[in-house]
């Protein structure tokens, strides 16, 4: 069977179309100022012609740093996770860092395979966005001895390092408003069955105990959707009629019941209050104005990469633990 790959260009095509040595485009490669100028401008014309492609496996299997950081995301689709990326990246990128994106949907047995397969590539480090993994992924986090940065929750026992925030109490803030302003009947609405879907439902429950009331809740394992959101709206009504706020999961799942509202002319937030969390940009779209909590997605992930990048440069900060806080926004959702 014929192989009908193209055969990458390597070193030497660039030395034979330049008339310079292997070593003289290697040392161009690691550090263009380290050639001479007229020589810079060659090499760098004949690698843009060949579109040269740097083969970094040598670095790799000789055991040196292989200046990448391995990135486990639950979600490709969901906005969160997005801009935690953006948040890391422009930590990393300038520090000569690539990033390696894996996605397990949610599942911690497909987390342990991702993270065998990114540490199979000698990644420098590990940045994961959950605190529920399996025992063998723990061991082989322990085994390859290299930091990790557990983000989003805060853990009480992180495999090493951690940055997030506390979404009981941010949950727990965010129904006690509610609550506040006169709300007595509130359903928790939870999708994904993750870490932070029950955080906030203990959150939502607390709230609801400070002030003597019973909590209702209606929970599915589906993926949070705008879909979803009013599904939910359409079950909560037919069990607890007398509802009058709806505290949600995350913004995909309130802005859909918030257009369930009103698609079925219940007008919010007269009859039904409804909040949110993460406070994506779609809620500020809506009419209302979709309340929620306010997560600092992009600066964790921003901490979290320093403090990963700290640990490799040899100066550890003296915090292993860093919790961002929260804010509300109230938009114009809870009356």
């Amino acid at each position: 069977m014929n192989d009908t790959r193209k055969r990458r260009p390597t070193l030497q095509d660039i030395a034979d179309q330049t008339g310079v040595t292997k070593m003289t485009v290697s040392r161009y490669l690691r550090d263009p100022h380290t050639v001479a100028e007229g020589t810079r401008g060659r090499i760098a014309a004949v690698v843009e012609e060949l579109g040269y492609i740097p083969n970094r496996a040598p670095d790799i299997l000789s055991n040196a740093t292989s200046k990448a950081i391995g990135i486990l995301l639950p979600s490709l689709s969901n906005q969160v996770f997005s801009a935690l990326v953006h948040g890391i990246e422009t930590v990393t990128r300038p520090a000569g860092y690539q990033t390696l994106l894996a996605h397990y949907g949610y599942n911690p047995e497909q987390e342990e395979e991702q993270v065998a397969s990114l540490l199979s590539y000698h990644v420098d480090g590990l940045i994961l966005s959950d605190s529920l993994h399996t025992e063998r992924t723990r061991k082989m986090i322990a085994t390859a001895g290299i930091p990790v940065v557990e983000t989003m929750d805060l853990p009480q026992n992180p495999i090493d390092m951690v940055v997030g925030m506390d979404h009981r109490a941010a949950a727990r803030a965010m129904v006690t408003e509610m609550l506040r302003r006169g709300r007595r009947k509130v359903v928790y609405l939870g999708a994904r069955l993750d870490v932070r879907t029950q955080l906030r439902m203990e959150g939502y429950y607390q709230a609801m105990a400070d002030f003597g009331l019973d909590g209702q809740h209606l929970l599915t394992e589906q993926s949070s959707s705008f879909t979803l959101g009013g599904q939910l709206l359409e079950q909560a009504l037919a069990r607890y009629p007398d509802l009058d706020g709806l505290f949600c999961t995350n913004d995909d799942v309130a802005v859909g019941a918030l257009l369930q509202c009103q698609a079925r002319w219940i007008p919010v937030p007269q009859q039904i209050a409804i909040a949110g969390c993460n406070a994506l940009d779609i809620g500020h779209a809506m009419t209302p104005k979709l309340a929620s909590i306010v997560t600092p997605r992009e600066e964790i992930g921003r901490e979290a990469a320093t403090m990963l990048l700290a640990r490799l440069g040899g100066q550890p900060r003296p915090d292993n633990r860093m919790d961002l806080g929260f804010s509300l926004y109230e938009g114009e959702s809870l009356g």
